[in-house]
């Protein structure tokens, strides 16, 4: 078997299998999925009188013994979502009125559009009714104090995946699932059986979540027994001698694993498939990521390679394969929601290169195949994201550049040198820290020991809730008072009388996202729990509990900051502007601000915002300072609340800072008026840590300084910094180089967090606007993921075009 190299594609082309695989996925219409909607309302309705975890258990062993599968006439391992590749299911134990509510309106929306057949819409108004008042939507709702009620339904505090969803951002152990199979896991459950005293009620409790692991193992067995009856169908049907050769070792390998040890590579690609697979059945909270997949895999590939049972090109087409099958799975979300993840991503993560626990230079043989094979692929999914270190090797970083030139937005780097010793301070064991990975978008964790949600709790809005302070605590938009007044911005008289309201007002929506946060939690605890999941991840079968009620061995979450840019452009021209040099009135400034700009007078004020005061992200110590000042009282106020999990056995229950603000720039760009950076109202706001648009004016390198102020080793929840460039930029090795000593100095001196590269020229992106037809394959980086662009709303699209274009 020979891959085609192209000039385009340093790292070959797809086998002709794959390519004809990768076409039928792409041409694959996204429907909405009733089936598991369907087989979940039955095993509720059959089982509701049993205890939570038995319950969920016996749904998950419903849904798996009776979905539709198929196999692909092209795969080489087996396993499907739904009934069709891309068709996104429905999760009615989460939330349901939105999906009723919005069954006409799929195939109308601006991006992210779904299909959806009459029969299909047939089958969920038919399962409505038992779902109402029961879902962890309805529930968590009812949960709200009322004050956090008031700021959830506001959009100042947003947490609507939270409430709709389940939790996600987890990334199990994969390792010892290969390793050692499911059996292991089983045998430790009844282990821990044997040994209960029921008369304990903690013990009783434990038997249900152990009863529970016991249901969920047999059904991932038999899930994974079907699929080998099917492919040994189908050999026996086809008359192709090489594709009845194939399906015969797909039984044999599905007959197999996971619930036995993989003995080859071929078998542990599939055993790591089919349970990231079966943990998006189970619920479909997002960011499900592989963890470090060249190290767990790479004993295998080198068992293999030496034993000549396979080689590179093979290795490479079963992780294409892998590839094409993670595109699969899809989630289809409320459109309110889905502008806080425009392109329908799942931040399906593979985490590459990093350290040894010795500290040693973790690349191998199989780094590389993941980067040919994803670049082969050419895809927005899987995310991929490279651990940087500074012993990483010119070679590895010269093909890192490579695949990022593709246009990919991949592979984003993490920074080892600010990561690890984060979470060392914060109590992770050393050999712990050394193994983190990549969870959904920039966040971190250790895989198969950590909680839910490193980061992907609330979003708190900080450019809006800049404009209620100013306001004395009032919403502009509402007219409802959320803060305490602590004076309105037309009566200051100095800019510590805004910071300090600010200050004061920050503390005070910290705490309110405290107990958004917590309700969210607790009713998930109290309803949802995620079996499986849980059953894989340490220690959660040790303590007999599962993951949210504190089974992981670290629990550590952020919430997301959205809008730090305006931030800082707004206080910079405030105090610049209005106190200092006294151009401005505040009055004139709030009237400005409450017509949008309006008139002539309006425009001359936005224009001196725009362009008189010092910007985020040109190395200005002024603004600079200004906003590390302003994000401190958040850093500060979170690190003082617990998680619902402290005491209860993880190591932290604590919270940290976040800027992953996914797409969230867009969706709170709408509820947020005009600010005083000069940006207009219902416009998109600043995503991640990244510059506002076109504020960036003195080049990359500036940029770098002005994010490297952050306190980056406090957010340990990510520091999200998206660049762009022209594809004309990269196409000289020298310039090449120098992007890699740009990277080099970005983490090595200036203590970077992360960052990620959008290669796509204006020019591209516009064409791609009026021919869509035409740029099927073009790839962005949204935030902290790639999508595809012609499938988001225009308005994603503009923030995206809007971006600066940098130089090196």
């Amino acid at each position: 078997m020979q891959t085609i190299q192209t000039q385009n594609n340093p790292f070959g082309t797809l086998t002709h299998k794959m390519t004809r695989l990768r076409d039928s996925i792409l041409a694959a219409k996204p429907y909405v999925d009733p089936q598991r909607a369907v087989l979940a309302t039955e095993a509720y309705q059959a089982h509701q009188q049993e205890q939570v975890d038995l319950l969920r258990a016996h749904m998950l062993e419903n849904i798996l013994s009776k979905m539709s599968i198929f196999i692909e006439p092209d795969t080489l391992i087996a396993g499907n979502q739904a009934q069709h590749n891309r068709w996104a299911p429905v999760f009615p134990e989460y939330s349901m009125k939105w999906v009723i509510a919005e069954l006409d309106s799929f195939e109308k929306r601006p991006g992210d559009v779904f299909y959806i057949t009459s029969e299909a819409k047939t089958q969920l108004k038919a399962i409505a009714p038992f779902w109402q008042n029961n879902t962890l939507e309805d529930k968590g709702l009812a949960a709200f104090p009322p004050k956090s009620r008031l700021l959830y339904d506001l959009g100042v505090i947003g947490a609507t995946g939270n409430i709709t969803s389940g939790d996600g951002h987890i990334a199990v152990n994969y390792e010892s699932v290969i390793t050692k199979g499911l059996k292991w896991y089983e045998a430790r459950v009844n282990t821990a059986l044997e040994n209960l005293d029921l008369t304990d009620i903690n013990a009783q409790k434990q038997w249900y979540f152990y009863q529970s692991s016991l249901i969920v193992i047999n059904a991932v067995k038999n899930f994974a027994q079907r699929y080998a009856k099917l492919a040994l169908e189908q050999a026996q049907a086809t008359t192709d001698s090489q594709r009845r050769q194939e399906l015969l070792q797909m039984a044999h390998t599905l007959n197999h694993v996971p619930y036995e040890p993989a003995q080859t590579f071929q078998e542990a690609v599939q055993a790591v498939w089919l349970t990231h697979l079966v943990l998006q059945i189970e619920s479909n909270g997002h960011s499900v990521s592989y963890g470090r997949l060249d190290q767990y895999l790479n004993p295998f590939y080198q068992r293999d390679l030496q034993q000549g049972h396979i080689t590179p090109d093979k290795a490479v087409e079963l992780l294409t394969n892998l590839c094409l099958k993670t595109l699969t799975i899809n989630k289809v979300r409320p459109w309110g929601h889905t502008q806080f993840s425009a392109g329908s991503p799942l931040y399906q993560n593979i985490t590459i290169g990093g350290q040894t626990p010795e500290g040693k230079d973790a690349v191998n043989d199989l780094s590389y195949l993941i980067l040919q094979a994803v670049s082969q692929a050419h895809l927005p999914q899987p995310n991929l994201t490279v651990r940087y270190h500074k012993g990483l090797s010119d070679k590895f970083m010269q093909a890192c550049v490579a695949v990022i030139k593709q246009g990919l937005g991949m592979p984003a780097f993490n920074n080892d040198e600010v990561i690890i010793p984060s979470f060392i301070a914060r109590g992770v064991k050393k050999a712990d820290a050394y193994n983190y990975s990549a969870i959904g978008c920039v966040e971190t964790a250790i895989p198969g020991k950590w909680g839910y949600r490193c980061t992907g709790m609330s979003f708190i809005n900080f450019p809006r809730t800049l404009l209620i302070v100013m306001n004395g605590g009032v919403d502009p938009e509402s007219g409802q008072r959320l803060l305490p007044d602590y004076g309105h911005f037309n009566q200051m008289t100095s800019y510590q009388q805004l910071f300090d309201a600010w200050d004061k007002s920050l503390r005070e929506m910290t705490r309110q996202s405290v107990i958004i946060e917590n309700t969210c939690d607790l009713v998930l605890e109290q309803g949802y729990p995620d079996i499986l999941c849980s059953t894989l991840t340490e220690d959660c079968i040790g303590r007999g509990k599962t993951i949210k009620e504190g089974g992981a061995v670290y629990d550590f979450i952020s919430g997301l900051q959205v809008g730090i840019a305006n931030l800082a452009d707004s206080l910079s021209a405030i105090k610049q502007l209005v106190f200092e040099e006294q151009r401005l009135t505040p009055a004139q400034l709030w009237q400005a601000l409450q017509t949008n700009f309006k008139g002539a007078e309006g425009e001359r004020i936005r224009q001196m915002l725009l362009n008189d005061a010092p910007k985020f992200g040109n190395d200005d110590d002024a603004v600079d300072q200004l906003l590390v000042d302003a994000y401190a009282p958040y850093i500060d106020e979170i690190a003082k609340y617990k998680n619902t999990r402290y005491g209860r056995g993880p190591i932290g229950g604590l919270r940290y800072a976040g800027t992953s603000s996914i797409s969230a720039n867009v969706g709170q760009g709408h509820s947020t008026l005009a600010t005083p950076d000069g940006r207009f109202a219902r416009t998109p706001i600043a995503e991640g840590c990244s510059p506002a648009h076109a504020m960036d004016v003195n080049g990359p390198t500036t940029v770098f300084k002005s994010v490297s102020k952050l306190d980056t080793k406090a957010i340990t929840g990510g520091v999200l910094l998206n660049q762009k460039m022209s594809p004309q930029i990269l196409r000289t090795p020298e310039n090449c180089l120098k992007l890699i000593a740009l990277l080099r100095t970005f983490f090595n001196r200036l203590e970077g967090y992360h960052v990620q590269y959008n290669i796509v020229s204006r020019q591209t992106l516009l064409d791609a606007q009026a021919q869509p037809e035409k740029h099927r394959d073009l790839i962005v980086r949204v935030a902290g993921y790639s999508a595809f662009f012609v499938g988001l709303s225009k308005e994603t699209q503009d923030d995206i075009i809007q971006r600066t274009e940098q130089e090196i």
